[in-house]
């Protein structure tokens, strides 16, 4: 397939960007920067530019044209800025669906959050931003019609990849590296049972093909 990756100079997609071409697929990064490119063609991916906060859903459709899914991994960043949480994770998830529908394109998968947690009193006005966006770009994404999966990883981390992760409805808030994210999505687009799945992401337990068979019930 050829995967439009929504954020795709993002740490995660620069991560799925080889797991990707391993599988057989064509990565077609979406990101805002020319100079992106050496690096992202280095990785196997082609690039195409899109800034997420500027663009309309016809420039989506545009930078969508002939793929065959979508991986949605944008993210505002750590940066405070609350208003940005909407524009990113809600605002381009919502126009990603949008041109998705318009184009034909079926599957989609989303890395979203653990917006189901509980958020604690001192928490930021950024941070509750984020939960919010990430629970109604989820929210957004169930209502399509498209066949999605959503993944909801737990606190991100830069450490290497275990292969070593769980999968369920509900799980706590810990650790999972972004490699393994990044490792869960690959698998997932391939699968088309994990079509209409939600599930929470954290490290430990099964290597990851084992904790997606263990997560569908098999």
């Amino acid at each position: 397939m050829r995967v439009a990756v929504v954020g795709g100079h993002g740490q995660i997609a620069r991560l799925l960007h080889p797991l990707l071409v391993a599988g057989g697929h064509l990565p077609v990064a979406l990101a805002r920067r020319e100079e992106y490119r050496p690096a992202l063609e280095a990785l196997g991916a082609e690039l195409r530019l899109l800034d997420i906060e500027s663009s309309t859903a016809d420039d989506f459709v545009a930078a969508f044209e002939g793929c065959d899914a979508v991986v949605f991994s944008a993210g505002g960043g750590p940066d405070g800025n609350a208003g940005r949480k909407r524009t990113v994770d809600l605002e381009g998830s919502l126009k990603s669906i949008e041109a998705a529908q318009r184009l034909g394109i079926r599957r989609f998968v989303q890395v979203s959050a653990m917006v189901d947690q509980p958020v604690a009193d001192d928490a930021s006005e950024a941070w509750k931003a984020y939960l919010v966006a990430k629970r109604d770009a989820d929210l957004a994404l169930r209502d399509s019609g498209l066949d999605w999966t959503i993944l909801r990883p737990g606190r991100l981390t830069d450490a290497p990849a275990t292969d070593r992760i769980a999968l369920g409805a509900d799980l706590p808030h810990e650790d999972v590296t972004r490699a393994d994210v990044a490792a869960v999505v690959a698998a997932v687009l391939d699968r088309p049972d994990t079509v209409g799945h939600q599930w929470h992401l954290i490290g430990g337990g099964l290597p990851v093909d084992a904790a997606v068979d263990a997560a569908l019930g098999g």
